[in-house]
């Protein structure tokens, strides 16, 4: 006696793409808040590299600007982690 193993098709659906809560927390709080702070490191950014020889550096105004960012994020990201 053999045995009858019956076959189950999936109906095949689209997935969504998932998306990171954390980088769309940053985009938002880039734009949003920390805005200033971004312009203040595009702005440095912009002239050291307009400088061919140069001992400033941008790494204030980066560490200010995700600090901010990070300021921003942290208290909403844990409540998108359900």
């Amino acid at each position: 006696m053999d045995k009858v193993i019956p076959k189950v098709h999936a109906e095949e659906e689209e997935e969504e793409e998932l998306v990171d809560p954390m980088t769309v927390l940053r985009e938002q709080c880039t734009t949003e808040h920390c805005q200033s702070l971004k312009d203040k490191y595009e702005a440095c950014n912009d002239r050291v590299n307009s400088r061919s020889a140069t001992t400033e550096s941008c790494f204030e105004e980066i560490v200010d600007f995700l600090h901010c960012v990070d300021h921003c994020v942290a208290p909403k990201l844990f409540s998108k982690l359900v």
